[in-house]
């Protein structure tokens, strides 16, 4: 039987690489003439710049544009992938339409996005909910989908009102595919973050990164691929702590499982 590691051994086993990665880094870059690789110390410098001087003006709309794409995401997901899932009939006649849909990238509707919402933060929320919204969608259908249908009859047998049936079943069941797929979406919701900041744009991390680079101030932009990197490791991290508080339940049937069957 395998023992589980504590949480310092985790987080030994997760940070070792990159304290090495960003030792071998500094040594490597420090006294560096390269104007495309300069020295860390300076993009560490020129990050500390950013989260001084532009938090407001940068970061701060980055991030709102991010949270708010991911709620709407979040929101139309459960709701229609929700719907789908418990009307079988109903999904395999959008099926085409929804395999059709979630091909297109999002960073391919930028312009369309243009055209419908300006050059505003709303264009740019669009883009991310866009991006945002087809991981969850399809892991809450296929959740819903894959409740038992032992657990579908007997709820049925009870005359569990719908909306309970769906509150305390349904969701429960196939919250561990829609914890899947808000991680995914959250690593993507990133990505639309730097996309929708390349056009049109005069705030936020992806037009600083853009700018810096046709300035040649390659420090900053460097500083910005970091802060992105953070944000996005940061976003995960949260993620996992709200899978191990919601999934709890989850773990401890699985182990009953595990250890019925050993």
């Amino acid at each position: 039987m395998k023992r589980a590691m504590s949480r310092p051994q985790t987080l030994l086993i997760e940070i070792w690489l990159p304290i090495l990665l960003f030792t071998v880094w500094w040594f490597a870059s420090a006294g560096s003439t390269s104007i495309y690789f300069p020295p860390l110390e300076r993009i560490i410098g020129g990050l500390g710049d950013l989260l001084t001087t532009r938090f407001a003006s940068d970061i701060v709309p980055s991030l709102r544009n991010f949270g708010q794409g991911l709620a709407i995401a979040v929101v139309l997901g459960l709701l229609i992938g929700t719907v789908l899932g418990m009307v079988p009939r109903l999904y395999r006649a959008l099926q085409p339409l929804l395999e059709f849909m979630r091909a297109i990238p999002g960073v391919a509707i930028l312009p369309i996005a243009l055209f419908m919402f300006g050059i505003g933060p709303s264009m740019k929320v669009a883009v991310i909910a866009f991006g945002a919204f087809w991981p969850i969608l399809l892991n809450t259908i296929d959740g819903v989908r894959s409740v038992d249908g032992l657990v579908r009859e007997v709820s049925r047998s009870y005359r569990i009102r719908l909306v309970d049936y769906i509150w305390r079943v349904v969701l429960p069941a196939a919250s561990p595919q829609i914890i899947s797929g808000l991680r995914i979406s959250v690593s993507l919701g990133v990505i639309l973050i730097v996309a929708s900041e390349y056009i049109a744009s005069t705030e936020g991390i992806g037009y600083i990164e853009l700018q810096s680079a046709r300035m040649f101030q390659m420090d900053v932009m460097w500083a910005a691929l970091l802060l992105l990197g953070v944000l996005g490791y940061v976003a995960n991290v949260l993620f996992r702590l709200i899978e191990h508080v919601v999934l709890r339940w989850h773990r401890g049937a699985r182990g009953n499982v595990l250890g019925g069957n050993s």
